[in-house]
């Protein structure tokens, strides 16, 4: 099998010849803008993100359940923690019936 050639890094010049840019310079760096000041809407649209639900029906919670229920619930695909709720509520109703 042949040993694979050491590829060299591009030097200063490499990079200079083939950029489309200019260095940028102090004085480009103190005419510079915030991107929220240059693109107020699209920054705002970014920031939204996705927003509170409109009518929480869940809370969140951290819990510590065993490995094998949390084995028997992945194994059944995405969705496994819904499942989890849903065999709780079940447990529930059937505690007040």
């Amino acid at each position: 099998m042949p040993s694979a050639k050491k590829i060299s890094a591009y030097s200063k010049k490499d990079l200079r010849d083939v950029s489309d840019s200019p260095e940028l310079t102090k004085a480009d760096f103190a005419r510079a803008r915030p991107f929220s000041e240059v693109f107020p809407d699209l920054a705002a649209s970014i920031r939204k993100g996705r927003g509170p639900n409109k009518s929480p029906t869940k809370k969140l919670v951290s819990l510590r359940l065993s490995p094998e229920v949390i084995e028997h619930f992945k194994s059944t695909g995405s969705g496994w923690q819904s499942r989890i709720d849903e065999t709780l509520r079940k447990a529930v109703k059937r505690k007040a019936s």
